[in-house]
Formats: C-alpha cells, sequence, structure tokens
C-alpha cells in the first residue's frame, strides 16, 4: 500500500498530537487552490495538463450517495477534464485510485476524518459548489472513482473509470 509522504507524515503527526480535530478538511470552508499539480505517475494514470484536454465530463455527486454518472469509460492515453458538482447538502469528495488505495484511504478517513489532502487525483466539493480535476489515464485497467468522507463508500458512493487501449 503506497500513501503520498504528506497522507503519512499528517495522519501521524495528529496521532502523535491527540489532535486530529485541529485540522479542518471537509467542513463547509473550500480549500485553498493547489497550484500547479505533482506530476507523480499513480498506478491509474498521471495528473493532466488544461491544454491537452481531450474531452470533458461531469459528474454530479448526491446525498443518496452517490455519481451520476457511476462509470466513465476512457481510452489510454485520454485526458479528462472532470466537472465535479455538488448538487446536495453535505460535503462531498472525488478521489481517483485503484480498488485497493481508496480502501486503505477510507479506513484511514475514518480515524482521522478531517485530514487534509493535497493531491491532484483528489477534489473536495462544499455542497452547491463544483471542482475540477485534470487527469492523463495513461495506464489501462480498471480504476475508481469515490467519496471517502466517512461513511460515504461504506454507502455505497463509488464510481468506475475504465480504461482501455486505443
Amino acid at each position: 500500500m503506497q500513501h503520498s509522504k504528506r497522507t503519512l507524515l499528517i495522519a501521524a503527526s495528529a496521532a502523535l498530537l491527540g489532535a486530529a480535530t485541529v485540522v479542518r478538511a471537509h467542513g463547509d470552508k473550500p480549500h485553498a487552490s493547489k497550484g500547479a499539480a505533482k506530476k507523480e505517475q499513480k498506478e491509474w494514470g498521471i495528473a493532466g495538463d488544461a491544454n491537452a484536454v481531450t474531452r470533458t465530463v461531469e459528474v454530479r455527486m448526491l446525498d443518496a450517495m452517490r455519481f451520476v454518472p457511476n462509470r466513465v469509460d476512457v481510452r489510454q492515453g485520454e485526458t479528462i477534464r472532470f466537472v465535479h458538482r455538488n448538487d446536495g447538502k453535505v460535503m462531498h469528495e472525488f478521489v481517483i485510485g485503484t480498488k485497493k488505495e481508496n480502501e486503505a484511504h477510507a479506513a484511514l478517513m475514518m480515524k482521522f476524518p478531517n485530514m487534509e489532502h493535497d493531491e491532484p487525483y483528489m477534489a473536495h466539493v462544499p455542497h452547491g459548489k463544483t471542482a475540477e480535476i485534470i487527469w492523463t489515464f495513461n495506464r489501462a485497467g480498471d480504476f475508481e472513482f469515490a467519496c471517502l468522507i466517512p461513511g460515504h463508500y461504506a454507502a455505497g458512493m463509488v464510481g468506475t473509470v475504465a480504461v482501455r487501449t486505443a
């Protein structure tokens, strides 16, 4: 299981200080701009460039703990601009990863529900707001997108990105 060093450091620091509630990540306040996306190769791809976007996919987030659509078909090498719209009344997030990575991260979120995130494959979306992720799917396979806010993943707030070779 691979986690970014930053995620592990945040979790360890919160555990040592007993202050997991000091950091607010999932309130209604918007997160600060991420700036330039980190270009770290993941099993499910790499942060994309806006000028390489081949299409835009709008994903609605619902308080029924569902994404619409819950499946996105992609050609390997395609750069997608995901536009996330939270149509609900609570915070939701969109995290791209493998099933194993998302399950591990969801478990970590249960222990540290207020941990902050700053990865280019994650978007936190307050109710009534939108957010974007630009991602290049340079590896074939079936990957997940999920809301890892405590209870949301377990309730079924998950979808599939199916990446096929051209």
